[in-house]
């Protein structure tokens, strides 16, 4: 391109700024691609075929590689000193390893903040999802400023609520009651699935401990019980960590019995990295898991915006998973108060 040139050398294209060697939308457009799920090789021949732009695959690994540093500080940013309710869950993923590709595990923290407000506390990569790897996880949240958890929503992982009582003595640990129902009907036939489904909701919708207790032994000792003795060993195994939730009013229990609103997520990523066959390393995984999510972010946002005909507008910093308040968030926050006054009050 050709820059008009003056005596005192003060002319300066607003179009295209000097020394610049690609137009900034360009840029957009190959980093959208890439959080898309699309490859370097995919994005080439994609500029190539539509819009006629010959880009090298050199260029086009330097422009997803720009976006590193970004990664690198929303990753270490500091965090709220009190998230209400965490939900843990992993996702897996084939990374190259030692000339070989492997499954690895990635880790994703979700919590929600004192306004009801979910945000991705970051994205650890690590061989297997294991309760030991937890604990660090739950170190590094500390270690960024989360001071205090209240109820931490996992899987029936082994070993993870001593994970969690390392960093937070205090918080209380609930199993996913979906994971649960899902583990307990594994072995049973699927002529006898939804009879058993059925059976097993007075447990898990029981006033408290006791009432579903009582409805877990009718259920032992009942037809299908006795045909089934897999299902109430799966609850036995896990009552201490699914009984918490039982203790909260109707609108805390829908917030802290499943992890749902990480499995969404971990749903919509799924759908992006399906095309990929592998990654190079750990660090290219946290990269597209991170353009992912903030892609989630937007086109959610747009279409809140849209139903509600109000301008966007984020009022939380960081990432957001959803950036809408939790349904029925006063409520249980109201409920939270009342069973935790030490420990929520002073942040209220």
């Amino acid at each position: 391109m050709e820059v008009p040139r003056d005596r005192d050398g003060s002319f300066t294209p607003r179009l295209v700024p000097k020394g610049a060697r690609r137009l900034g939308g360009l840029d957009d457009m190959i980093i959208s691609l890439y959080a898309g799920g699309m490859t370097l090789r995919d994005i080439q021949f994609h500029l190539a075929s539509t819009i006629g732009t010959d880009v090298s695959h050199e260029t086009i690994s330097k422009i997803v590689d720009e976006i590193s540093e970004e990664v690198l500080a929303w990753q270490r940013r500091p965090l709220d000193p009190i998230y209400p309710v965490v939900y843990l869950d992993a996702i897996v993923v084939k990374v190259k390893d030692g000339g070989h590709t492997r499954n690895k595990a990635a880790h994703i923290a979700v919590g929600v903040d004192m306004a009801g407000i979910k945000h991705v506390l970051g994205i650890w990569v690590q061989q297997n999802e294991g309760a030991a790897f937890w604990a660090s996880v739950c170190a590094d949240l500390a270690n960024r400023g989360v001071r205090d958890v209240l109820i931490v929503c996992c899987d029936g992982l082994t070993g993870f609520p001593e994970a969690i009582a390392a960093t937070w003595s205090q918080a209380a640990v609930q199993t996913c009651v979906v994971h649960l129902l899902r583990n307990a009907l594994r072995f049973v036939s699927y002529s006898d699935r939804k009879a058993v489904a059925a059976a097993l909701k007075p447990v898990y919708t029981a006033a408290d401990a006791e009432a579903a207790r009582a409805e877990l032994d009718a259920f032992t000792t009942s037809e299908l019980g006795k045909k089934n003795p897999t299902v109430t060993r799966v609850f036995d195994r896990s009552w201490e960590q699914f009984t918490p939730f039982l203790a909260f009013a109707p609108e805390l229990r829908r917030v802290i019995y499943t992890t749902n609103a990480i499995e969404s997520l971990n749903y919509q990523l799924r759908k992006v990295i399906k095309t990929r066959g592998q990654f190079p390393n750990d660090a290219a995984v946290v990269k597209l898991l991170w353009l992912a999510i903030c892609n989630i972010e937007d086109k959610r946002a747009a279409e809140r915006a849209k139903k509600y005909a109000q301008k966007r507008c984020r009022t939380a910093p960081g990432r957001l998973v959803e950036g809408q308040v939790v349904t029925n968030w006063k409520k249980a926050l109201e409920q939270l108060s009342l069973v935790y006054p030490d420990r929520i009050e002073r942040y209220l």
